[in-house]
């Protein structure tokens, strides 16, 4: 018999040991009443999403020029357990994600500093512009979810994506509720077909077409208008329509 089978032989046969239990007992009966405990504890899972514009970019291009090499640069974080990105025509976006612990301004400050100092990965000269930080936490996660969906099949996206946008006035109204928010619909946007011949044939570039638009897409106020006693504020230009 080695020593742990004569330690139990002996345990098993002495007085003390229903003591000794009864003791074990207590001290854990004990440890659970002083334990601390939290309904809703506080976790630091701090994330945070970092948008980079490439204005004009195709998709391989933001994720080649952009995406890659901005991955490689941030998963260097002291921290950092992953970093993932999605990469969008003209737009590069990197979530970050700290191990659970880690402060959230501790984790904030190392991102900023980690990307400011860093800024040399974006390339030069082809419009790329300054990448934009917005921290996540958990209290970003979704909680509840809705999904809306026509029965019949008459009701295109865009007719349930302006349904949705009217429930999120009476949803925010809730009390508790922090953010909602309709994603997944197909949004609004103008389509410019531009016709080369036709462009070359006046003269006309791109860039001219471009800055056109951006003109078009503006508006600014001029003052006040006194009319007796009356002050109308007056704005110049109307935004794209």
């Amino acid at each position: 018999m080695g020593l742990s089978g004569r330690i139990a032989a002996y345990f098993q046969n002495a007085s003390i040991t229903p003591l000794l239990a009864l003791v074990a007992l207590l001290a854990g009966v004990f440890a659970v009443l002083i334990t601390p405990r939290e309904e809703e504890p506080q976790i630091n899972v701090t994330m945070a999403n970092v948008l980079i514009p490439f204005p004009g970019a195709a998709v391989e291009e933001v994720s080649q020029m952009v995406s890659v090499p901005a991955e490689q640069v941030l998963a260097q974080i002291s921290g950092v357990e992953h970093v993932l990105s999605v990469s969008r025509p003209g737009l590069s976006v990197i979530t970050v994600q700290f191990e659970v612990g880690v402060p959230r301004n501790d984790a904030l400050v190392r991102l900023h500093d980690t990307v400011a100092a860093n800024t040399d990965w974006l390339p030069p000269g082809l419009g790329v512009m300054t990448p934009i930080i917005k921290p996540k936490g958990i209290d970003d996660v979704p909680i509840v979810s809705i999904t809306m969906f026509s029965a019949s099949g008459q009701k295109s996206r865009l007719d349930l994506e302006q349904a949705a946008h009217r429930i999120e006035s009476d949803l925010k109204r809730v009390s508790g509720s922090r953010e909602v928010t309709t994603s997944g619909g197909p949004g609004r946007a103008v389509m410019v077909w531009l016709n080369p011949e036709r462009l070359a044939a006046r003269g006309f570039t791109v860039t001219d077409v471009q800055s056109a638009l951006s003109a078009a897409n503006a508006g600014g106020p001029l003052g006040n208008l006194l009319v007796g006693d009356q002050a109308i504020a007056l704005d110049a230009g109307l935004f794209l329509r």
